[in-house]
């Protein structure tokens, strides 16, 4: 490990103990070089998600992209980003596959924003469903009204 002090490339283990929740061991290093002390994190790397687009090509899931998308929906509506943050960086936590389709991701983040915000829900719609008319808009406000009743 690499010391982050003087980047000297040698270092030797002092300590190491799960760290709390569980997931990953906290190690506790000492550079040989500079004698300085520093902790580092060692977790499991699984594979990611990979997501499928409409081409058929496949791209490794990206939390950012997911949540670009949501803050986009929810721009100067009364929804708060933490939830929004909560959703696209447990994403990935929640899949219990290997591979998801793009219109997978874009189904459950609709079904995510619908009880957050009608007119949030409605931007991303507009945009995940391609929507090329007012009549398209209009027929999916008329499917929120109706699902209210």
């Amino acid at each position: 490990m690499k010391c982050p002090y003087c980047s000297a490339p040698d270092s030797k283990v002092v300590n190491s103990r799960p760290s709390d929740d569980g997931a990953s061991i906290r190690r506790r290093r000492e550079c040989l070089s500079c004698a300085r002390r520093f902790t580092t994190y060692e977790r499991a790397q699984l594979e990611p998600l990979m997501v499928v687009k409409r081409s058929g090509l496949r791209e490794a899931f990206n939390p950012d992209k997911l949540l670009r998308g949501l803050s986009l929906a929810t721009e100067k509506r009364p929804v708060d980003a933490a939830l929004l943050r909560g959703f696209a960086y447990g994403f990935e936590d929640d899949v219990q596959t290997a591979e998801l389709p793009a219109e997978e991701i874009g189904r459950r983040a609709m079904t995510f924003l619908r009880p957050l915000d009608d007119v949030a829900y409605i931007r991303f719609a507009s945009v995940y469903r391609d929507f090329d008319s007012l009549e398209r808009f209009i027929e999916e406000i008329r499917g929120l009204k109706d699902k209210e009743e």
